[in-house]
């Protein structure tokens, strides 16, 4: 029996994530950073006057990435506590350096800090993957962007829009989801060096009581772990406050994908436009024939997910009584790297299914012409009005054809032939109903919009987005 196969193993690694995106929140990157955390402070400490030499210093370096994983278990077994195992393990490489580890600090300098580091780097993937996807949108939507179509609203047949307008749709929401991560990244903060309620009162007694060192403690800190500045006011942790932005942010990426996957299926349906089908791929076991929109069934099941984590953040700061309660941690291990790492396959799944959108165009002025004839029949009337016909009767003769020629289509299961009907009524020979019922006709601006929104929207995305738009990621399994 193969022993690897035994337990369970989340899908979010195994089958939809890339492996970028998981390395990320990997144990080896998430206690390294702890590690180079616990430099940080050193150096800081060191540099404000506490007694921390050059070869302890040196020491810690030199041990950043060499984890003993198996003696961190060891020790979290034997003293119930993650942060302080880690502590003992770091301590075992580094035995010069010993005393100093961790010196005036609570666990939450180590988790918070890399946890914002880690959403930092992860938001920063986010939104190369979010670029990359909008890119993908406004090509297909230049390819079609006067590609006649029918539109709806209620899901009832409306007035015609193009192919290319409406993939500006769906490309239009997922630039405002670029705009909300760029937010997101401009306002995120270092948690800081604070102390157990959030008062810096060890590090205070540290330093005998300079309160300009320990201000400047802070300051360190966060330029050496790439921050700017650090939050204004905490208790013992960062605010969960972050979390649940950062989730509702990525809860937004998950509404924009789920709804235009969910056109994509409804047009697949109609077998106007696809999502691509590889050569050698299996729509379903049973029937052979079936081109099942799974990708696009992928994106809404994963994005339902992430949504729903949304509220799971936002309940978990509800409760985070006074300056700090406990019931957050086991909560945040779970939602903070399932939440990337769902975005990061929505996300993925979204590019490949834009990058391979197949469009039937004869499908489609198919259906368009079926309905067509009734959404023209004010321009039909005005033309036989301005030919010198009677407006009264001409409404009229409209009315009753359209009736008749909806029983032929209801009723019958038969085409509409209002068209027809009203060429072989002489009240409207004068008028070209070919013309009339052009479908081009029919579409506004929605060809020059799609240029507006490519022009106005996406380019300067392409533009400052170009060195951060991921490559093409492989969609697993």
């Amino acid at each position: 029996m193969n022993q690897s196969h035994l337990h369970y193993d989340n899908p979010l690694i195994a089958r939809y994530a890339s492996d970028e995106m998981s390395r990320l929140w990997g144990p080896q990157r998430k206690f390294s950073t702890w590690r180079r955390l616990w430099v940080a402070l050193a150096e800081a400490e060191a540099e404000l006057g506490l007694p921390i030499s050059q070869e302890q210093l040196a020491e810690l370096r030199a041990h950043v990435d060499d984890i003993d994983f198996e003696a961190a278990d060891r020790y979290e077994r034997q003293l119930r506590h993650d942060v302080m195992a880690h502590v003992h393990t770091y301590g075992d490489v580094c035995p010069t350096a010993r005393p100093i580890i961790h010196l005036g600090a609570t666990s939450c300098y180590v988790t918070d800090n890399t946890d914002l580091i880690l959403m930092r780097e992860s938001l920063e993937l986010v939104r190369g993957r979010l670029a990359s996807v909008i890119d993908a949108l406004a090509r297909f939507a230049a390819q079609y962007r006067d590609l006649p179509c029918l539109a709806f609203t209620h899901m009832q047949p409306a007035q015609p829009t193009t192919v290319g307008k409406r993939a500006c749709l769906w490309a239009y929401d997922f630039a405002l989801d670029l705009t909300e991560i760029d937010h997101r990244l401009a306002e995120l903060k270092a948690h800081g060096c604070r102390g157990t309620t959030g008062t810096q009162a060890s590090f205070l007694a540290l330093f005998d009581g300079d309160h300009e060192k320990v201000r400047r403690l802070d300051e360190l800190i966060c330029r050496k772990i790439g921050f700017d500045s650090c939050y204004t006011v905490t208790g013992q942790t960062y605010p969960r406050k972050i979390d649940a932005q950062v989730l509702a942010a990525l809860s937004g990426i998950a509404q924009s994908a789920h709804k235009m996957a969910t056109d994509i299926r409804l047009l697949a349906h109609r077998k106007e436009i696809e999502e691509p089908f590889e050569k050698h791929q299996i729509g379903s076991s049973a029937m052979p024939y079936k081109r099942n929109p799974m990708r696009s069934e992928r994106i809404c099941s994963l994005s339902r997910f992430l949504m729903n984590l949304e509220n799971n953040a936002a309940q978990t700061l509800a409760v985070q009584w006074f300056e700090r309660t406990l019931d957050d941690s086991a909560n945040r291990r779970l939602v903070l790297p399932q939440g990337f790492l769902t975005a990061d396959a929505v996300l993925i799944l979204c590019r490949n299914v834009a990058d391979g959108l197949v469009v039937y165009p004869q499908v489609i002025a198919k259906a368009l012409a079926d309905e067509l004839p009734f959404m023209a029949s004010e321009n039909i009337l005005m033309a036989a009005v301005a030919a010198g016909g009677d407006r009264q009767d001409l409404h009229e003769r409209i009315r009753r054809h359209s009736q008749a020629a909806a029983a032929v289509v209801k009723e019958q299961g038969g085409r509409n032939d209002l068209l027809e009907r009203l060429e072989a009524d002489p009240a409207f020979a004068k008028v070209d109903l070919r013309t009339v019922v052009d479908p081009r006709q029919f579409v506004g601006r929605s060809a020059e919009q799609v240029d507006e929104f490519i022009a106005d929207v996406v380019e300067p995305i392409r533009r400052h987005r170009a060195a951060e738009a991921s490559p093409t990621a492989e969609v697993r399994v």
